[in-house]
């Protein structure tokens, strides 16, 4: 069984590790790649990409992160990403890429030690100290001249991207005892958005200037003060700008919008090796940031169905926040159980938010005749208070056991409990279990399977929308029909509130896996996975206007009232096979094929139903449900001079609604579907990406071997085969575009990267 206190130690006597070292890939987690193991968190449909093969994938932008996501569950919840730093639940990476030491995705599914379904988490282990100097500069660029022409673009855009990052880590003084890491990034991004849109004066087709600038910066000292405790204290910063935000399709130039965030964090961590079998470990995050956002154009918003959109963005607000992370985490063993249990604080925090939005309104037009003829079929516009300020609490406590009952039979099982306030339902115990059997003595085959419960947080966002929109402070009045010839004063306004007795969504996941050694370092992985949901998310108009003209509320004082509810349901199932290791001389890597079906009648607190009348009628394929997926990343080292990263991604298309264009039942959405036509049945086009990286390494004293620094250059080639990858598919059917796609992923770019590494 995997020792947490054998690596506990580890970290604390700062002992140099071997991982510090450039190496030219890694896949394997196990210390024999050839025997497979029954330990909990050594399934081999784990996704480990260790700092070796980070260096040398193709990358867009230098981002693991964002390389990586194509291998999470594609429908990730109201929560997004969930993303665990050195075992710790965090809100970002808190250091720069080439401070990474690993990145792992899926292992340990049933953990009672996160919240989150192990598809839907990303767990990154950074470099820890040393007792040597080690750094890392990296320069990446990328222009135009070595751009493909997107497909929907009439001239080439006049795009650059400049990206300097690096870190560099080692010890203070003696370095027997203290050592610091230091990591920072700036990215200066001179990109254009491609606008696609038909307006009253024809085809407007053109680039539009979207510049980005973000600087990242982190700073770690960590002091062990004896072989039994250490410490580090952790400074974090970041500052980004982007112009022209929301532009781009059916959306023009006028109506895009200025971002910034300005974020900073501090982090102090201590760890304790109490007895040879008791370590404690605890760590405290405070942070502040201010997001600003601001229209380029102060006029009213004007959205035509699928056609264009156009008028100021009438998105302004500002969005503050104090927060603060806690957690407390035992573990211990005792004979051959491995227990592990604590407390999680992920999130305590004062947010503000201060919404200038809709101040001049959004009005929407099913068709370009009736936006000339000045007939618009619904408009929103806000008055009164914009300020808002609340505290959110999120609280998780669990307990796990991992029992070796025998060298090939292991048990592991564990409850987790999980509190957020605004959503105080007293249930959320999540009981998980799981079994891994090898059969025979030599250990080639291993069968896993488990069960589990995981509980979805709601995110800060529907409680501010509670909290603005209860029909007094921030007054939100949503014309439809005869309204546009009344003063607002007469008009009843819109209102959020709470199901009775809402409750966060849960999901039951479960799944057997086969794992087979097939050679000696490589192994194949035969899953089926199943999920099924209840209490999902969704948003319903609970005064909607009656039927069959639409033409009264029953509500007469209230006009939409937005109910938050937990009434949903969610059915997946896959298939999944996985290859690791090496596949062929030179070759090695991990390729995944998952065969996904989704289904469900509710998309999230943000989501509304065709008919509020009849939400169960929108059971159908997941906005997000792919038939197949096929990913592929991995190195070849064919010769000294042909050494190659790839990255291979093919998926079929993902579903989109067909709808009307209009708001025919008056609800102030523009959601309404014909007549005997479901939810989400169009069907967008196949994704085929290869990306492919060459690079070649320059020892710069070669008699040092592997100690010797490293200059290395890079050529990235990402969609090498200029292959339209169509997004954006508009489905109104009064769209000119209908039908058809007004968007697409980048044809194929060029990037040229220089790295030195001592």
């Amino acid at each position: 069984m995997s020792s947490y206190l054998s690596l506990a130690l580890l970290l604390i006597q700062n002992t140099p590790e071997p991982a510090l070292v450039t190496r030219r890939d890694s896949i394997t987690v196990t210390d024999r790649a050839d025997k497979l193991s029954v330990d909990s968190d050594q399934n081999r449909d784990t996704i480990s990409v260790e700092r070796g093969l980070l260096d040398n994938l193709p990358m867009l932008g230098g981002d693991p992160i964002a390389a990586l996501t194509r291998f999470l569950d594609p429908s990730m919840g109201a929560g997004g990403l969930s993303l665990i730093v050195d075992g710790m639940e965090a809100r970002n990476l808190g250091v720069t890429a080439s401070a990474i030491q690993e990145i792992k995705i899926n292992q340990n599914p049933y953990t009672a030690e996160y919240p989150r379904w192990s598809r839907r988490r990303i767990e990154v282990i950074t470099k820890s100290g040393t007792d040597a100097y080690h750094g890392t500069l990296n320069f990446l660029f990328r222009d135009q001249h070595l751009n493909a022409r997107d497909a929907f673009a009439a001239v080439r855009p006049p795009e650059q991207r400049r990206t300097f990052e690096g870190s560099l880590l080692g010890p203070v003084g003696s370095g027997k005892r203290t050592s610091f890491l230091l990591s920072g990034q700036r990215e200066n991004d001179d990109f254009q958005a491609i606008v696609f849109a038909s307006t009253p004066q024809g085809l407007v087709n053109t680039n539009v200037e979207t510049p980005t600038r973000n600087t990242y910066l982190s700073a770690r000292l960590s002091h062990a003060p004896n072989d039994r405790h250490a410490f580090f204290g952790q400074i974090n910063f970041q500052d980004r700008w982007q112009n022209n935000q929301g532009v781009g399709g059916v959306v023009l130039p006028e109506a895009g919008m200025q971002l910034r965030f300005r974020e900073d964090e501090l982090i102090f961590n201590h760890r304790a090796v109490l007895s040879p079998k008791l370590l404690v470990q605890w760590r405290a995050l405070f942070g502040r940031y201010a997001a600003p956002r601001r229209s380029n154009l102060a006029a009213p918003r004007v959205v035509v169905s699928d056609a264009f959109t156009g008028g100021g963005a009438q998105m302004d607000e500002l969005r503050t926040e104090v927060h603060g992370a806690l957690f407390f985490i035992v573990t211990q063993t005792a004979k051959r159980h491995n227990m592990k249990y604590g407390l999680n604080l992920p999130d305590w925090s004062r947010r503000g938010l201060s919404d200038r939005a809709n101040q001049l309104g959004t009005y929407n037009y099913a068709n370009l005749a009736d936006y000339l003829a000045q007939r618009p079929f619904s408009a929103v516009i806000q008055r009164g208070d914009p300020k808002v300020v609340f505290v959110e609490k999120t609280v998780g406590y669990f307990f796990q056991d991992e029992y070796q009952v025998r060298r090939n039979l292991s048990v592991a099982w564990g409850v987790r409990y999980d509190y957020q306030n605004y959503f105080t339902d007293g249930n959320n115990v999540q009981p998980r279990l799981s079994i891994a059997w090898a059969p025979g003595k030599q250990r080639n085959w291993v069968v896993r399977t488990g069960v589990g419960s995981f509980f979805e947080r709601s995110g800060p966002q529907p409680i501010l929308d509670l909290l603005r929109f209860n029909g007094t402070q921030l007054r939100r009045y949503i014309l439809t029909g005869n309204d546009f010839n009344r003063p607002l004063s007469s008009l009843p306004t819109s209102v959020v509130r709470q199901q009775p007795n809402v409750q966060l969504p849960n999901y039951w996941q479960y799944n057997i896996l086969l794992e087979r050694a097939i050679l000696k370092k490589t192994t194949l992985t035969v899953q089926y996975s199943g999920v099924r949901g209840s209490r999902m998310f969704r948003s319903r108009d609970a005064n909607a206007p009656l039927g069959p003209l639409y033409l009264t509320r029953p509500d007469p004082a209230i006009a939409q009232l937005r109910q938050l509810e937990s009434a949903g349901r969610w059915v997946g199932d896959s298939l999944e096979f996985y290859l690791r290791g090496p596949i062929a001389p030179k070759v090695s890597g991990m390729l995944m094929y998952v065969l996904y079906n989704t289904r469900t009648d509710a998309q999230g607190l943000n989501w509304f139903p065709a008919s509020s009348a009849a939400p169960s009628g929108e059971f159908g394929r997941a906005d997000t449900d792919r038939r197949h997926m096929f990913n592929f990343m991995g190195t070849a080292e064919l010769h000294r001079w042909a050494t190659f990263g790839l990255s291979l991604q093919f998926m079929s298309g993902i579903p989109y609604n067909i709808t009307t264009g209009r708001d025919d039942n008056r609800d102030g959405l523009a959601n309404d579907r014909p007549l005997g036509v479901g939810r989400n049945t169009g069907l967008g086009p196949r994704l085929d990406q290869v990306d492919l990286r060459w690079y070649h390494d320059f020892k710069v004293r070669p008699k040092m071997k592997e100690k010797s620094p490293t200059a290395t250059i890079s050529v990235d080639a990402f969609n090498l085969l200029n292959h339209l990858n169509a997004t954006g598919y508009l489905g109104a059917v009064t769209s000119p575009f209908f039908g058809r796609a007004v968007s697409s992923w980048s044809g194929r770019r060029i990037q040229l990267g220089a790295r030195f590494q001592f």
